[in-house]
């Protein structure tokens, strides 16, 4: 919820945020569980390589770079 419309931070980058650097891989699963996408924004997590990685919510991975574009943000 502390990513901003417009921006997005990497699986490591909100691992770091919580302190734990090492668990981005957790923090990856936890996205993936999300239940209420997008209403709290998962899309706005990205792989570091700054592909999208995936997606929980209706519609995959074409329903979250929809979601993406309509917030200006171009993924590879």
């Amino acid at each position: 919820m502390k990513i901003p419309r417009g921006k997005v931070k990497t699986y490591l980058e909100v691992a770091k945020a919580i302190r734990k650097p090492k668990a981005f891989r957790a923090v990856a699963n936890a996205v993936a569980k999300n239940p209420y996408p997008p209403k709290i924004p998962c899309h706005r997590v990205i792989r570091s390589d700054g592909s999208l990685g995936g997606y929980s919510g209706k519609g995959g991975l074409q329903q979250k770079r929809r979601l993406l574009k309509l917030e200006k943000i171009l993924i590879k």
